[in-house]
């Protein structure tokens, strides 16, 4: 199987990471995707502190293997668990929407190895230049905050910028997807919308069902105007929402806000997947069953190997 300096340093079977999505990302599946010999990833985003080192503390009863926590530097609870994940032994922090500056010194003193996702260049390599250990190329294909640029884009231009490991995400579910991560100079992979379907992820079964019909073109972006551009599954709600975004003559920026709210919850916890915000990647109509974290890990790999082993096949 595909190996390099991700699994080898951070003590894993496969180099990919499962994305640390908010209401979705919990003890369950973090330790699911870690005992399947991936990195699974607590995701902080709605926690306090307390919260989260009891999920924390769930994890380490459910697997002894590697796992971490992603950190929304946009949360109100930023600086508290910030602390938390130092005094609760976690060994490695992804971190999203923002800069992780404030915290770098602490974690890294902690012996923390901290991976942001960056949706540039100029970001990237401020994070090198901070310690970061490695960062995630995330392109605007994947599910919830996105960026500008594409992953195909944006991983190899962040490649060419840093010396530290590059992590490919954003549309990437298959085999094919895998081995192009990889061909673009990335050293490992991070999957959020496949493992939506995994058996440990614990969302309702309702959100789990809107990934499984999903058709190619029913993906979009809003949020824009906010300044914060979300990808989701078209609804009543978003299609509502989309409506709103571009009358500003009736909708004002704080209301807009107040809309959103709360609406990830509702779809993943309570099923309300018509009134919730659906968040997912454009690769969602290509995720086909709900199947074991493990066998998903598995084919992955199994088939990005078969696609790397031919890929000179291609080439005159």
């Amino acid at each position: 199987m595909i190996s390099t300096v991700i699994d080898q340093s951070l003590g894993l079977e496969f180099p990919i990471f499962q994305g640390g999505m908010a209401w979705v990302a919990d003890a369950s599946l973090a330790a699911g995707v870690s005992n399947a010999g991936g990195l699974g990833l607590i995701a902080a985003m709605n926690s306090n502190g307390e919260q989260l080192r009891e999920e924390i503390r769930k994890a380490k009863e459910l697997t002894d293997k590697p796992f971490g926590v992603n950190i929304m530097l946009m949360s109100p609870f930023a600086d508290e668990v910030a602390d938390v994940v130092v005094e609760e032994g976690i060994k490695i922090v992804t971190t999203g929407a923002g800069n992780p500056g404030k915290y770098m010194e602490k974690w890294l003193e902690a012996g923390i190895k901290v991976i942001p996702v960056v949706p540039s260049v100029a970001l990237a390599k401020r994070m090198e230049k901070l310690g970061a250990f490695a960062v995630i190329a995330e392109g605007g294909e994947s599910g919830g905050h996105v960026g500008d640029l594409t992953t195909m884009a944006l991983v190899p231009q962040v490649v060419d910028a840093v010396s530290i490991p590059v992590i490919a995400a954003g549309g990437i579910a298959d085999g094919r997807q895998v081995a192009a991560a990889f061909m673009l100079g990335a050293v490992g992979i991070q999957v959020g919308t496949r493992f939506l379907v995994a058996k440990e992820c614990t969302i309702a079964q309702e959100y789990k069902d809107k990934i499984l019909k999903a058709k190619d073109i029913d993906t979009v972006v809003t949020g824009k105007r906010l300044g914060h551009p979300v990808r989701s599954i078209k609804n009543s709600f978003i299609r509502e929402y989309q409506k709103a975004e571009y009358d500003r003559t009736n909708f004002d920026d704080e209301t807009l806000e107040k809309m959103a709210a709360g609406k990830l919850r509702i779809a993943a916890r309570e099923g309300n997947v018509s009134d919730g915000c659906v968040l997912a990647g454009q690769v969602a109509s290509m995720v086909k069953k709900e199947e074991p974290a493990r066998d998903i890990i598995v084919d992955l790999f199994t088939k990005a190997e078969e696609v790397l082993g031919g890929a000179t096949k291609w080439v005159k």
